[in-house]
């Protein structure tokens, strides 16, 4: 355990941009991908066409927007590997994951289906008199009530070659990229920084109250679902402090996003996806 005056004590400099003890290793990835979902238009309304929105891509053309943004954030996950890779994957030649993690990942994604059901956002939007009242304006300012892309490619993809390589491809970003950058963002960078600016000082696991707060609040900013939000990040922000572990949070993640990939698939219901 490091005390405060080991966490006060500014690095040295290294002249890499890159290192670990670089904030942009640890939040290029995520802005990268944040910044070139903007470009992804809007669902159509029910019942009405597609309008074009940047540089006049369509509804239709959300599979190649977002191929192209997973290469993209790949590429640059991978430039800023040294962040990530301070945490080893492999432990005595074995995966370093613990069970903990997994169990978190299934009730993670029970509860996160379990609070989308309850509707709550759609019933705190009615309670405030609609979406043109007032306080929506204000609510609005946390992202509420907006809803995401849902583009189902069972329905809109013709070709079933094009149709399963875009299922293949919105699988490996939803399990596997973009829990290692998301966890790398918040719990690499964002928490640890709470508790200290010189974060390459402070483990991984090590909280204070404020960081255990904005933590679990943050991803509510940039998640539709905020009721699941809160639970779920609460849960994994829970399993950081027990295993200390970077991979089990990422494991984590990446189980309840691959069963809710899942879920979405077998019930249909992509206002979730």
């Amino acid at each position: 355990m490091h005390d405060d005056a080991e966490l006060d004590t500014p690095p040295p400099p290294s002249g890499r941009w890159l290192d670990a003890e670089n904030a942009w290793t640890y939040l290029l990835p995520m802005a990268v991908y944040l910044g070139l979902s903007s470009f992804e238009p809007a669902a159509p309304s029910p019942g009405q066409p597609a309008e074009p929105g940047v540089f006049g891509l369509t509804y239709d053309h959300y599979p190649a927007i977002y191929t192209v943004k997973l290469a993209i954030t790949a590429g640059v996950l991978w430039l800023c590997r040294a962040s990530w890779g301070q945490w080893p994957l492999l432990k005595n030649g074995k995966l370093n994951v613990s069970p903990t993690a997994i169990g978190v990942g299934v009730v993670g994604v029970v509860l996160w289906i379990a609070c989308c059901e309850l509707r709550v956002e759609t019933k705190l939007v009615e309670a405030v008199g609609g979406p043109e009242s007032p306080a929506m304006g204000v609510l609005g300012l946390l992202g509420l009530g907006a809803e995401r892309p849902a583009f189902n490619p069972l329905e809109r993809i013709d070709n079933p070659a094009t149709r399963y390589g875009f299922l293949a491809v919105r699988f490996l970003g939803l399990a596997i990229l973009v829990p290692i950058f998301e966890e790398l963002m918040l719990r690499g960078w964002l928490m640890r920084t709470m508790v200290s600016p010189n974060l390459w000082r402070v483990p991984f696991g090590r909280v204070t109250a404020a960081s255990v707060v904005v933590g679990t609040a943050f991803p509510m900013l940039y998640h539709p679902e905020k009721l699941a939000s809160l639970v779920w990040f609460s849960l994994v922000t829970w399993l950081m402090v027990r295993t200390k572990n970077y991979w089990d949070c990422v494991a984590a993640h990446s189980i309840t996003n691959l069963l809710l990939g899942l879920y979405v698939l077998w019930a249909g219901a992509w206002h979730l996806w």
